[in-house]
């Protein structure tokens, strides 16, 4: 009778460990898939910067620190390692910040706010910076989620003996990042 006691309770504890492994795999995956969502939405975002750049100088030649600025900046958040989250994070915001700044030239400019091009591309871009936060609220919330059952007993238990981590939140630690860019939809006059 002891014996059967003894095996029942290993049992039941390999299926609780088994439970909450395949919980926290679960909660790693879906933390990966929302920082590709992020990744996704970044590299949009780095794709569509030149073009904007492009449009902007023709009209605003004299400008031309911010598009140097706007260039070293793209350059330096491409080349942030893939899992480092914070780092992104800080590097995009200044982008942000940056092309925040190129649309605002638009204002100085009448003939580039009744440009289609730049029309065109000032749509994509507030439509991807739509989708980007959104992209970002669900990876802090499958971020959330892991770090509550690493934290979390039993499942700590399972995470240390597994290796699981806490991730990074993708946050904007300058205040000035956490504004977005002021884009403008002029109609051509």
């Amino acid at each position: 009778m002891t014996v059967w006691i003894a095996l029942i309770v290993v049992v039941a504890v390999v299926v609780a460990v088994a439970v909450l492994y395949n919980r926290l795999v679960s909660a790693r995956q879906m933390a990966d898939e929302a920082w590709s969502g992020i990744d996704v939405q970044l590299k949009r975002r780095a794709d569509l910067t030149p073009n904007l750049v492009e449009t902007v100088k023709g009209y605003a030649a004299h400008e031309r620190a911010l598009f140097e600025e706007i260039t070293r900046l793209r350059g330096q958040a491409g080349n942030v390692p893939h899992a480092d989250v914070a780092q992104r994070a800080q590097a995009e915001g200044a982008l942000s910040v940056a092309l925040g700044r190129l649309l605002a030239l638009a204002e100085n400019y009448p003939d580039l706010k009744a440009n289609q091009n730049f029309l065109d591309l000032q749509r994509q871009l507030s439509a991807l910076e739509d989708e980007l936060q959104m992209a970002r609220r669900y990876y802090n919330g499958a971020a959330r989620n892991q770090n509550i059952l690493v934290q979390s007993v039993p499942s700590n238990l399972v995470a240390g003996l597994f290796g699981f981590r806490q991730r990074a939140f993708f946050e904007l630690s300058n205040e000035a990042d956490r504004t977005p860019p002021q884009v403008a939809f002029g109609q051509p006059s």
